[in-house]
């Protein structure tokens, strides 16, 4: 049966429906979005509760020409949607397929590629800037929710927004909601504002809203106070904004598309940057999104059966098994705190949080301080466990330099999402860690293979003078451990099978039972091959300069980008060790040494499994690797 949404092949399309039409539309779009991340996995319920206000957007604007500026941009579905990429939709987060995110080589009504918070209002208000400097009148629109305006980019942003003289407009999308409930002050403040209002006082207030706009031939100050006598509320946000120069208007109903348009009009006329406050329902017109928003931030497939939902099963990941293991540990040291920027739920910490809430923080989207949080607290005394995906702790980088590296204090980072991430595509990888957290003195960096060695990690972090790393990914995590029968130690390496040929695997972390397998599917073609668990990517164990010094061929296996990573580090210390000791054999060793990892590029979406076949990362591409090696020596390329 042909739907509304099929005569909809762009925003064009969206000028002739009625207010009546859009609603059906609507409708569809969040039918196509729930059946297709049901397939797929996706960002649900942040999508479905933005649909009738994109349409309105897309109604208002013209976004092939005026500017859009989503923040994180997992909301863009429905954005996706009505700009040509329906027929696409299908195929949402999957290899050859449509980003997860906005994506500028899928549209030109893309203009960032983004994934993280807070980078919305600062890149709008660059936009508008340039904008002024070339004399052009496109419209500059920035979505931005209610847990990353909170972000401190978000602040900065807002406090230079004065330097703008022209067109700007801030959507406030104001849900309640992160990934988890949103944390802070200005949280709670922007809560209450909400609870003083019922629906009633809302639609009047955008009724009065209207009543004074459109602005043409009026003079932009009268408007603004005639529309500001109007609205006196008992707790009121636009002090806030206003005091920044930011005129606002609000809150509205983000479902009322009749009159979103009209505001997205009006508001379009203004020549001075303002910001419309609109409240949405994260998770609507799916009933288990809607009781659960938390659950359906971000969800895997799961079978529709109406109104009910069941998820498709997994098996043990390394996040529960850190989640348990953090919690076990606490239970036995009330020193022991636990810290994340709005992901409690995925970055384990759920059992934490129950068990422990008065050693529990979360900060909201807000890396950096959590880290010097979390180093205010280690210089107290405490062991502060900052819990963060890698690609999110990107945003700390400073603030580890800083305040834990430089100070030497004891902040444990448990880094969840190390390495390739799979659907979530470029902005989510965490193939750089290593690589950022290694060149620095003080930080040990371990990369558990196994769940043994995991909570063996977090007992020596827990026990560390110094800042202490320990990564691992989104994956399922081996039950068996192999080589608990090896003490786990801070820059030891663990021999796990020693072979007769001229190969030795180094492998770090999830890698390594890959290099096991390999191992043995080499035995079967007469190739006995040393496979080395290394444990750490920092402190380098000694003990694998031996394999250079014995003239072996080494082959480093890592879930991390080859610059400056892991393979990298053995690299440069091989070098450096080889240099000063003079020894030819040592050098000719270096000179056969294989990096397999991610190489200088971006990785796109597709399913983890092959992203680390890219990189050379499986067992079968590590017996081809070594195969080649033996037989075929000038075609590797590591």
């Amino acid at each position: 049966m042909t739907t509304l949404l099929d005569t909809i092949n762009g925003p064009d399309d969206l000028q002739s429906l009625t207010v009546d039409q859009l609603t059906q539309l609507a409708e569809d779009i969040r039918q196509t979005i729930t059946h297709s991340v049901s397939r797929t996995g996706g960002h649900l319920a942040s999508n479905l509760g933005v649909v009738e206000l994109t349409i309105a957007m897309h109604r208002a604007f013209d976004f092939h020409r005026d500017r859009l500026l989503w923040d994180v941009g997992h909301q863009c579905y429905a954005h996706k949607i009505l700009t040509g990429r329906r027929k696409m939709f299908e195929r949402l987060r999957q290899e050859d397929g449509l980003s997860g995110f906005p994506s500028p080589a899928e549209s030109d009504c893309d203009v960032f590629t983004v994934g993280h918070a807070g980078t919305s209002i600062a890149t709008a208000l660059g936009m508008a800037l340039g904008a002024e400097h070339n004399g052009t009148d496109e419209k500059i629109v920035a979505l931005v929710g209610d847990a990353s305006i909170v972000n401190g980019l978000s602040f900065e942003a807002l406090n230079n927004i004065s330097l703008v003289k022209r067109q700007l407009l801030i959507v406030l999308n104001d849900n309640s909601m992160a990934i988890d409930v949103t944390q802070g002050a200005m949280a709670g403040f922007l809560s209450r504002v909400r609870l003083s209002h019922t629906y009633e006082d809302i639609r009047k207030t955008t009724n009065r809203m209207l009543e004074h706009l459109p602005l043409i031939g009026r003079r932009m100050e009268e408007t603004l106070e005639n529309v500001k006598k109007t609205l006196r509320m008992a707790i009121s946000p636009s002090r806030l904004f206003e005091s920044l120069n930011i005129a606002y208007f609000g809150p509205v109903d983000g479902h009322d598309i009749a009159s979103l348009i009209d505001l997205f009009k009006a508001l379009s006329e203004l020549d001075r940057p303002a910001l419309l406050h609109v409240y949405t329902k994260k998770g609507k017109g799916f009933t288990p999104a809607d009781d659960n928003p938390c659950k359906y931030h971000s969800t895997g497939p799961f079978e529709l059966n109406g109104e009910s939902e069941t998820p498709t099963g997994g098996e043990r990941t390394f996040t529960e098994a850190f989640g348990e293991g953090l919690a076990e540990l606490a239970g036995r040291d009330d020193k022991i705190i636990a810290i994340t920027a709005a992901m409690p739920d995925g970055t384990g910490l759920a059992k934490f949080r129950r068990r422990f809430k008065n050693r529990y923080y979360d900060v909201g989207i807000a890396e950096s301080v959590a880290v010097d949080m979390a180093a205010g607290m280690a210089k107290q005394g405490l062991k502060p466990f900052v819990c963060i995906y890698s690609t999110f702790l990107q945003r700390s980088i400073d603030q580890i330099f800083q305040e834990a590296s430089l100070q030497n204090l004891p902040v444990v980072f448990c880094i969840d999402r190390a390495g390739a991430v799979g659907n979530d595509g470029p902005t989510h990888h965490g193939l750089w860690d290593i690589g950022y957290l290694r060149i620095w003195p003080n930080v040990v960096i371990a990369a558990p293979a196994d769940e043994w060695e995991l909570h063996r990690s977090l007992e020596l972090a827990a026990r560390s003078d110094s800042p202490f790393v320990i990564r691992y990914p989104k994956d399922t995590v081996p039950a068996e451990s192999y080589s608990s029968q090896i003490p786990y130690q801070i820059g030891k390496s663990a021999v796990l099978r020693e072979g007769d040929s001229d190969f030795v695997l180094v492998a770090l972390g999830w890698p390594v039972g890959q290099a096991l397998q390999a191992a043995e599917q080499l035995e079967q073609d007469g190739l006995s091959v040393t496979v080395v668990n290394a444990r750490f990517a920092k402190p380098l164990d000694e003990a694998l300069l031996e394999w250079f010094r014995m003239g072996k061929t080494v082959i480093s296996i890592e879930d991390h980008g080859i610059a400056a990573g892991f393979g990298s580090a053995l690299l440069e210390k091989a070098t450096e060790t080889a240099r000063k000791e003079n020894d030819e054999q040592f050098l000719d060793s270096i000179g056969r040494t294989v990096l397999l990892g991610a190489g200088d590029v971006y990785l796109p979406a597709a399913k983890r499994s092959k992203q680390l076949f890219w990189m050379k990362n499986t067992a079968d591409q590590i017996v081809e690797t070594v195969k080649c090696l033996k037989y075929q020596p000038e075609k590797v390329d590591s």
